[in-house]
């Protein structure tokens, strides 16, 4: 069995999401998902995320395509999380391009390409605006 692991806020739901995940969960037969959790996102980010972690997670655990998730506590542990679950393919987005290569010792690292004109901070702003 291929198991693939991924990662990311995914707040705001959109449909580049369901496209990273479906792309994501194409490449093993199990995909395992980690999703920041609030504290996380605002180091990174700078901004609490609108929608909590545990909402969050309810909907990555509500697709079809994802097995299981998890909470992500830490940029730093993802190769404890990689060696945890036991995934043998690590999927992030090309903006996170040539960030996770030093994991190649551990799993195949693929980076796709986003979901061209759609991202959750742009979203958060045109809402914000109206």
């Amino acid at each position: 069995m291929k198991t693939v692991i991924t990662f990311g806020t995914f707040d705001v739901f959109h449909v580049g999401h369901a496209n990273l995940l479906q792309r994501a969960a194409a490449l093993g037969d199990r995909l395992i998902v980690g999703v920041s959790t609030d504290d996380l996102n605002i180091k990174k980010k700078g901004r609490a995320p609108i929608y909590k972690q545990e909402d969050r997670m309810k909907i990555i655990n509500s697709l079809r395509y994802v097995n299981f998730c998890f909470e992500e506590e830490t940029l730093e542990k993802k190769a404890h999380y990689i060696s945890l679950y036991g995934a043998d393919v690590l999927v992030m987005g090309d903006d996170w391009l040539g960030k996770f290569d030093h994991l190649k010792t551990l799993c195949e690292v693929v980076y796709l390409a986003r979901t061209p004109s759609i991202s959750t901070t742009e979203i958060i702003e045109v809402i914000g605006s109206v």
